[in-house]
């Protein structure tokens, strides 16, 4: 398809309505328990896997959300077959040979949806073109794109961002990769393994190590040959398969940060459930930093107790867990003294600049709060409900219900509707632990 039109044509993938979900919250003192939904970032990997598979994969719980299901279209769209029965989901995969391919595939608002698929897709002879939303639109593609092309791809694009289209095969051979973000690293590492050759990767300014580290842990459960040195050097072999596979998804720390925070924040004591803690999601040491913060944390047989107690401010090093940055920021006004949150610069590329609106959003509502290039300084503040935009990001309309919590008076968040990426029962869970939270038509 000529580029010129597949450019017009991807105009109507972005987002045409103006309207969105209010929520109103308030003050809350919360009880109960909570269970914690599957891991997006598992869920997307699982799909990912399963699509190139040979076989029948079963995932059972996946995370079922706007960005699992756009990495379960994209899964479709390479000719995967996909059958959902209550809250498993059973794909049957291509062998690695992509044989039904779309105009184009629409990944909504997943970056990892973008970056993994479209990596796997330089192994199709095929032309694939990818598009999203307005703010997939604006993620940064270059490294992947300029990795994806020395490894013998061909991809067309004006700007180095989407709407762009891949053509493979993918022949290996050696690159070199920015890892600004991890999800560059690991859409190549899941590609290596299906291409002609061998693969030798360097990667560069690696942020988000743990991520790695969820990828590296699905390569080994596939039994996938690869060598590596740290973080910063791979090479896998080539022309292997992936195979089908029978698991749970695990739980989701990023989700269950919201539900720690609001526990330290307002005081209150909630039962987490459904983590694993021997998983390597980064975001797990939000608990560690809670505790160094007040917060009680007591591991019992049914999951994790929360007990919110005083809190005190201190520095925490963000590049390992960059999606906690803006529950975080919302817990540093709550803390006595001064809260430090540093070398997370990546957290700019996220589906907003997550430095730069949590700062004008808290400001707003009367936080003490400073920007500076890869982080904040928020220091003690009595925060007070206002108007506060989420800028259709699930991870700020989240953090900001929780600071209204904590807050006098009513906090009303536009755009509510974003926790469907990867939070869908967000609202529903939150009041079942007796939070204060409604939805305004």
């Amino acid at each position: 398809m000529d580029y010129v039109v597949i450019l017009f044509a991807s105009y109507y993938f972005c987002e045409l309505n103006s309207l969105s979900l209010k929520v109103v919250t308030q003050k809350s003192k919360l009880g109960g328990e909570i269970a914690i939904p599957a891991s997006k970032s598992h869920t997307i990997r699982a799909v990912a896997v399963a699509a190139m598979a040979e076989g029948r994969s079963i995932l059972h719980d996946p995370l079922d959300s706007a960005d699992a299901r756009a990495a379960f279209r994209a899964a479709q769209e390479f000719g995967a077959r996909i059958n959902v029965h209550g809250g498993t989901w059973a794909i049957d995969g291509t062998g690695g040979k992509i044989n039904k391919v779309a105009s184009f595939v629409d990944v909504a608002n997943s970056g990892t949806s973008l970056r993994i698929f479209s990596a796997l897709a330089s192994l199709a002879s095929q032309d694939i073109t990818f598009d999203g939303d307005s703010s997939v639109r604006e993620r940064p593609m270059t490294p992947l794109i300029s990795a994806l092309r020395s490894l013998g791809a061909e991809i067309k694009t004006l700007n180095d961002k989407c709407p762009f289209t891949v053509r493979g095969p993918l022949k290996g051979g050696k690159t070199t990769v920015d890892g600004i973000s991890s999800q560059f690293v690991t859409a190549l590492l899941f590609a290596a393994p299906l291409a002609e050759n061998d693969t030798e990767i360097e990667v560069k300014n690696l942020h988000e190590r743990s991520y790695v580290e969820i990828t590296l842990d699905w390569l080994r459960r596939q039994n996938i040959v690869f060598e590596q040195k740290g973080l910063e050097w791979f090479k896998i072999k080539g022309k292997q398969k992936y195979k089908a596979f029978d698991l749970k998804i695990p739980a989701d720390f990023s989700s269950a940060t919201f539900a720690l925070c609001a526990a330290a924040i307002t005081q209150s004591e909630v039962l987490v459930k459904g983590l694993d803690f021997s998983d390597h999601q980064g975001d797990k040491k939000v608990f560690e930093y809670l505790q160094k913060m007040g917060t009680q944390v007591h591991h019992e047989k049914g999951g994790v107790r929360v007990i919110g107690k005083e809190l005190t401010g201190m520095e925490i090093d963000m590049n390992d867990t960059p999606d906690a940055l803006p529950a975080l920021a919302v817990v540093g006004c709550f803390a006595k003294g001064k809260t430090r949150l540093y070398n997370v610069e990546q957290a700019r590329l996220k589906e907003c600049d997550r430095i730069s609106a949590m700062t004008k959003e808290l400001r707003r509502m009367g936080a003490k709060i400073e920007e500076f290039k890869d982080g904040l300084s928020i220091e003690y503040s009595r925060l007070s409900g206002q108007e506060v935009h989420g800028y259709h990001d699930h991870r700020m309309v989240m953090a900001l219900a929780i600071a209204g919590m904590a807050s006098e008076g009513k906090t009303i968040i536009d755009t509510a509707e974003s926790v469907n990426v990867t939070y869908p029962s967000f609202f529903d869970d939150f009041k079942s632990i007796e939070a204060r939270i409604d939805q305004i038509n």
